[in-house]
């Protein structure tokens, strides 16, 4: 890939598991609500469904933080391979810009890469402040998905 811009959000993620249950888990609410937000935050609230042109919302809590609300609307969905949704915070949440979030898929191996693109932020500012927390939920979603990986392997499907 080219070199990114200020305005962009590049993170890549390497999962032991396969892309089925990779996309799986990002396709189903329940699934996502355990893993969603950075690790001091619990997911409260989402209304997630992968249908284009739907919007989602979510709410997530965490004793430092308090309440935080967001949400967008689903825009691409493409199995297995990449989904595309509109992020962006609420008022009373820090809402700056909305920006576009893709998530791209790829096996190697029996092995899945995730691929997470955020764009445009404001300045770099923004767009640093971004990179902990979407960092964070995806500690959380790896250590979900590859112990789900490990169950599917002994014969246990989510």
């Amino acid at each position: 890939m080219s070199e990114l811009r200020d305005d962009e959000l590049l993170i890549e993620r390497e999962f032991d598991a396969p892309l089925a249950l990779v996309f799986r888990l990002w396709a189903d609410r329940a699934h996502v609500m355990r893993w969603w937000g950075p690790e001091e935050f619990t997911t409260v609230e989402l209304d997630w469904e992968l249908t284009p042109g739907r919007p989602w919302r979510g709410a997530m809590t965490a004793t430092r933080f308090g309440l935080t609300k967001f949400g967008g609307t689903v825009l691409e969905v493409e199995p297995e391979r990449r989904i595309v949704f509109t992020f962006q915070w609420d008022e009373d949440s820090g809402r700056d810009r909305d920006t576009v979030a893709t998530v791209r898929f790829a096996e190697h191996d029996g092995r899945t890469i995730q691929t997470f693109h955020q764009a445009p932020f404001s300045s770099v500012e923004v767009r640093d402040s971004h990179v902990g927390g979407w960092d964070s939920l995806f500690n959380k979603q790896q250590l979900y998905v590859e112990n789900f990986a490990v169950a599917e392997r002994a014969g246990l499907h989510a």
